[in-house]
């Protein structure tokens, strides 16, 4: 590697990363910052020491390339999932807020990338400051309404461990999609707040985004249904 220059290191530690081979690619990613200190090979190391599951790591990292590029939004976003990844039983709390904090810079600095939106967004639920995650998953849909889908169950619900948080962040999902006349998803993720024991379910009839659903068979059946919560 000592040959090789830091935009070849670059490009090799970008190889192994999509290859997975994440300790190669930090070896590449250091070597390239040893001859040529880049904000954005800071960040690198930052997404693959997240990749890692080290988030002490990646955090300082992620500060470095701040540092040195104060205006990087993805080196905020990847401080902010650093500060999420960090919070233990114990202080989830703080560190949460750290990351609310940092992914609202990165939000700040690039507001129409929707993964920063959908990330903010997450962060704030587990908060339980559902107006506004719900206006920051608004803000993502809108942006990317396929992004949406890809990361919302996988994503974010699976890291919620109260079936409650779940419950609100399907019924979310469910009005989203209504708003967007998608019904078969709405329908999907209204079962799921069902299932979950959303208490509110009834707010479907009175709410204007969920008017395109409410003369659908499938939503009529849904609810004669009314599925028993799964706790």
């Amino acid at each position: 590697m000592r040959t090789m220059s830091p935009a070849e290191l670059d490009e090799a530690g970008d190889r192994m990363r999509t290859a997975k081979d994440y300790l190669a690619a930090l070896d590449c990613y250091r070597e390239a910052i040893h001859k040529h200190s880049t904000a954005a090979y800071y960040n690198k190391i930052a997404i693959t020491e997240i990749m890692l599951r080290h988030p002490e790591e990646a955090a300082k990292a992620a500060k470095k390339a701040v540092r040195k590029d104060k205006r990087m939004a993805e080196a905020w976003n990847n401080l902010g999932v650093s500060y999420y990844l960090l919070g233990s039983a114990e202080h989830k709390r703080a560190k949460t807020e750290d990351a609310v904090r940092t992914y609202a810079r990165a939000v700040s600095l690039d507001p129409d990338n929707p993964s920063f939106h959908n990330n903010l967004a997450a962060a704030l639920m587990d908060l339980k400051e559902y107006v506004r995650g719900m206006a920051e998953y608004r803000k993502a849909f809108a942006l990317d309404p396929a992004f949406f889908e890809r990361t919302s169950e996988s994503g974010i619900s699976a890291r919620m461990s109260s079936p409650d948080d779940r419950a609100q962040f399907a019924f979310v999902m469910a009005r989203l999609f209504a708003s967007a006349g998608d019904t078969e998803r709405a329908l999907h993720f209204l079962r799921a707040a069902m299932e979950d024991g959303y208490p509110k379910i009834d707010d479907v009839y009175s709410d204007k985004e969920f008017a395109s659903v409410l003369k659908d068979e499938r939503f009529l059946a849904l609810m004669k249904e009314r599925p028993v919560a799964i706790r």
